[in-house]
């Protein structure tokens, strides 16, 4: 298993240090999903603009990135990864939800990879509308954009058929 946050090189981590970290992890999440769902104006005249939330802005660049991480599916951090690139999503929305679940779709390999756009599809539709016509979108324009090579875009129509 290669190293990261969860199992640096070296000696074994105490199971205590292990924990304190996943509850690290789980309270920023926790309090990332907060500033998402709470951005909105508590009245509908003249709402102002929704509260930005810093961290997201910078992510958005690295959806590809953090999907190929998620991919990996290395122990409890694909998960971590996986409710942030949700998260992201929809702060992000309508773009960032499509292009996640092109990335997933276009990059997975095994039948556990292709779980995640499927995990992250069930997530995302029910408070975004439209975003199966809007992922299907993303992927033809990457194909018509000539950005995949061509066993990549095998291997997105392989997991769209698999996914139907």
């Amino acid at each position: 298993m290669p190293a990261s946050v969860i199992t640096p090189p070296g000696p074994s981590l105490h199971d205590g240090v292990r924990e304190a970290c996943d509850r690290v992890v789980q309270l920023l999440l926790l309090n990332l999903q907060k500033l998402v769902y709470n951005r909105g104006a508590a009245t509908l005249a003249d709402p102002p603009p929704p509260r930005a939330v810093p961290f997201l802005d910078a992510l958005r660049p690295h959806v590809r990135e953090l999907c190929v991480e998620t991919l990996r599916l290395e122990r409890k951090r694909f998960l971590w990864q996986h409710q942030l690139l949700a998260l992201l999503a929809v702060y992000a929305a309508p773009h960032c939800a499509a292009d996640a679940l092109f990335f997933l779709l276009a990059l997975a390999r095994t039948q556990d990879e292709l779980a995640l756009a499927a995990q992250l599809y069930a997530v995302l539709s029910s408070c975004l509308v439209d975003l199966l016509p809007a992922t299907v979108n993303a992927c033809v324009c990457q194909i018509h954009a000539g950005r995949l090579p061509e066993p990549q875009i095998a291997q997105l129509f392989r997991n769209l058929a698999a996914v139907v």
